[in-house]
């Protein structure tokens, strides 16, 4: 009896924060609109540029902040995650607004989505890791776990559901009726996290923001990682999943759909969906689970089979065959990614939370030059050669850093 009472309602723990009911549908709406922008762009890209060199630059362009993260964790640490989301939500919304009104007149072209792009993509990759750090100042150590995992959920339901819906708008409505729908559900977003309470912070964190310099704070959280094998262990993992893994699933899908499995863009919303939907079981079974010492063993081995799986994908021919393989490629990218923020959650601390989180974002940039390599690698070799570079050697190397560092990843 009592066994059920701690397992059955553990996946809806979070809700009891008040502060967790206004931050997890703030940034479910805000992942819809940004997977609903991406889907429609990317397609308007590839094809209207005809060139996947151009949809390897658009998806690259979408992490070009990448570079500036660190500093936007030391602005977070100085004034809060919650008040940085909010202006952060409230720029996504302009900038679709920006498309709405030239996709209306017929001025859009490939160069101007790449020129909006780029500007948005110099704050919106540090997203995810804010929000991580905004949860971390309100769930206690019992509920992190389940309200990273439901977190997780926000932005794999969106890459499902999202997609399909950017899709169907698109195509049936036009994109300017489609981005009318995207810059609504992010100001809902930035609405909605102007909501989420403030927390008062503790008075070495509030000290960490005193001082004059941001660039001070910034070599203090790389000093900080540094001294903390466990986190040099985990910015490795994100560079070289960044590097390996993301370029085949996320930016080079809609090019995947059109040349290798000849679908139209229904075709790459079943794609999109198909990753998803694992990612969003992977999801919530985390989130109704309890890690403790098990998270790096987690994290090592889902990513391990996760890049087999990419593998197996880089050799189908067929999208019947693909979906249930990107589902499961879903499923475990998803345990591996939220074992991974759990544990930098769990050792950053406090004081040093925002730059960490903001360090992190910036490892993603190995994202966007994996792509762009890929784009040149495929008109040379072709897609499947080099997906099995890619999905191969981030399986050697995942192996190797989970071995070099397991002392600090799962002493005893």
């Amino acid at each position: 009896m009592a066994g059920s009472k701690l397992t059955a309602p553990s996946v809806l723990a979070p809700f009891r924060v008040p502060s967790f009911r206004f931050q997890w549908p703030a940034d479910l709406l805000t992942s819809w609109a940004m997977e609903m922008e991406l889907i429609i762009l990317g397609w308007y890209v590839l094809v209207e540029g005809d060139s996947v060199f151009l949809l390897t630059l658009f998806g690259a362009l979408n992490f070009g902040g990448t570079l500036i993260s660190p500093i936007l964790g030391t602005v977070s640490d100085r004034i809060g995650p919650r008040r940085l989301l909010m202006m952060m939500r409230s720029y996504y919304a302009v900038n679709a607004l920006a498309i709405l009104l030239l996709a209306a007149n017929d001025l859009l072209t490939p160069t101007i989505v790449l020129l909006l792009i780029a500007m948005v993509g110099l704050i919106r990759p540090s997203d995810l890791g804010f929000r991580a750090a905004l949860i971390s100042e309100s769930m206690s150590r019992e509920y992190l776990t389940g309200s990273l995992g439901l977190s997780r959920v926000t932005s794999d339901s969106a890459r499902a559901a999202g997609a399909l819906a950017g899709v169907g708008l698109s195509v049936w409505l036009g994109m300017a009726a489609a981005f009318l729908a995207i810059a609504l559900l992010y100001c809902l977003g930035a609405l909605l996290t102007s909501r989420v309470a403030t927390f008062v912070r503790s008075p070495d964190v509030t000290a960490a923001g005193e001082g004059p310099s941001a660039w001070r704070d910034l070599l203090e959280g790389v000093a900080y990682i540094r001294s903390t094998p466990s986190l040099v262990a985990v910015i490795l993992l994100v560079l070289l999943f960044n590097f390996t893994a993301f370029p085949l699933t996320n930016g080079l899908l809609p090019y995947v759909a059109r040349e290798v499995y000849r679908v139209d863009q229904a075709g790459l919303g079943y794609l999109v969906a198909g990753i998803s939907c694992g990612a969003m079981l992977g999801g919530l079974l985390v989130s109704n689970a309890r890690l403790s010492a098990k998270t790096a063993r987690l994290m090592a081995g889902a990513a391990i089979i996760w890049h087999a799986l990419l593998l197996m994908f880089a050799q189908i021919e067929t999208i019947t065959i693909a979906i249930p393989i990107l589902f499961c490629i879903g499923f475990l990218q998803s345990l591996a990614m939220i074992a991974l923020t759990v544990l930098l959650v769990r050792e950053s601390g406090e004081r040093f939370r925002g730059r960490v989180m903001g360090l992190r974002m910036m490892a993603i940039y190995t994202l966007p030059i994996g792509l762009m390599l890929a784009g040149v690698l495929i008109e040379l070799i072709g897609f499947a050669m080099t997906a099995s570079i890619y999905a191969g050697s981030g399986l050697v190397l995942t192996a190797l850093i989970a071995f070099l560092w397991r002392d600090s990843l799962w002493p005893g």
